[in-house]
């Protein structure tokens, strides 16, 4: 046999994922997220890195002599330290277009069972008491079609969102640094969307200047009753400030894929409240993603023992 690439995989993979990774030609290993020891010691003569959500600091990079580049199965490249990869020339490669489908579609799904209460109903439902709500509920039950919902940011999943939303009858705003030419619907400044919307929708990278962009003073902005989806970076968010906008009934509601510590602690109080819907960070995860991603995986490989440019390079 040949020489293979080794490969270190970093997540609990499904037996399926794990033996259609391994057949991509390269030397995989899989480790799951909690066992820090063999990942460290996997990491010893390792080439690849692929990624998906646990950081990769630069104790982790300096650990794997051998490594020539981090792909991120994905898009956001914020848990990796890209300044300790440039030191060491190790290239850094996402996947845009990989899930901008099923992160879409998670989108809509948060926000339909958010304005629906369905977890709330789902619980009650499965406790043998579907119908001993609130008399008040049926008040606070909505329909997405005539409401405005606001995207903020303007990149592959919120262009996608666009037809689906108008397609159900809603009307759509973005925000984003500043207008494009080519959007596909009317743009308004942050502070003015957030008077506007009747939900607001997440769609940009964690920055320094979008960490926290929608703190107290945004929440409060926000129309009463309004409902605010994250599928985006949890950082993005105050949660301490969302959390009280939601307590006091400013707002309706959220949907939420992503928090500010991940995995998300049982602790955390947003999970106790019955007007929020969440999902672990799995908006990206579908069948149809992970055959996208296999592909990035398996040609980028390719181009990195061909010595080839890499698709995707980041740093």
């Amino acid at each position: 046999m040949g020489y293979r690439m080794k490969a270190v995989l970093q997540y609990r993979a499904s037996p399926e994922l794990r033996r259609r990774i391994c057949a991509l030609g390269l030397s995989t290993v899989v480790v799951e997220e909690g066992d820090k020891d063999t990942f460290r010691r996997e990491m010893g003569d390792a080439e690849v890195l692929l990624h998906v959500l646990e950081p990769v600091t630069s104790e982790v990079i300096h650990t794997a002599p051998r490594l020539r580049l981090i792909q991120k199965i994905g898009i956001g490249v914020n848990t990796i330290d890209l300044d300790a990869a440039r030191r060491r020339g190790i290239a850094v490669c996402n996947m845009p277009g990989t899930n901008t489908q099923a992160v879409a579609e998670l989108t809509l799904l948060l926000m339909l069972a958010t304005l629906r209460r369905l977890a709330q109903l789902d619980s009650q439902t499965r406790a043998g008491r579907g119908w001993e709500f609130d008399p008040d509920l049926p008040d606070d039950l909505g329909e997405l079609s005539g409401r405005t919902v606001g995207l903020v940011g303007l990149g592959a999943v919120a262009r996608r969102l666009v037809p689906i939303l108008r397609a159900l009858g809603a009307d759509v705003l973005y925000t984003s640094r500043q207008a494009v030419s080519d959007a596909p619907c009317p743009f308004l400044p942050l502070q003015d969307l957030l008077r506007v919307v009747d939900l607001l929708s997440l769609h940009l990278p964690l920055k320094p200047h979008t960490e926290r962009l929608i703190d107290g003073a945004a929440l409060a902005a926000m129309k009463q009753g309004s409902i605010l989806i994250n599928t985006a970076r949890g950082p993005l968010v105050d949660e301490a400030a969302l959390c009280e906008a939601l307590e006091r009934g400013h707002l309706r509601g959220a949907g939420l894929d992503v928090f500010a510590r991940e995995p998300v602690e049982a602790d955390n109080p947003l999970l106790r409240l019955p007007n929020v819907v969440v999902t672990p960070h799995l908006a990206w995860l579908t069948a149809e993603t992970l055959e996208r991603s296999l592909r990035v995986i398996a040609e980028n490989c390719r181009r990195l023992r061909a010595g080839e440019a890499l698709l995707h390079r980041v740093a």
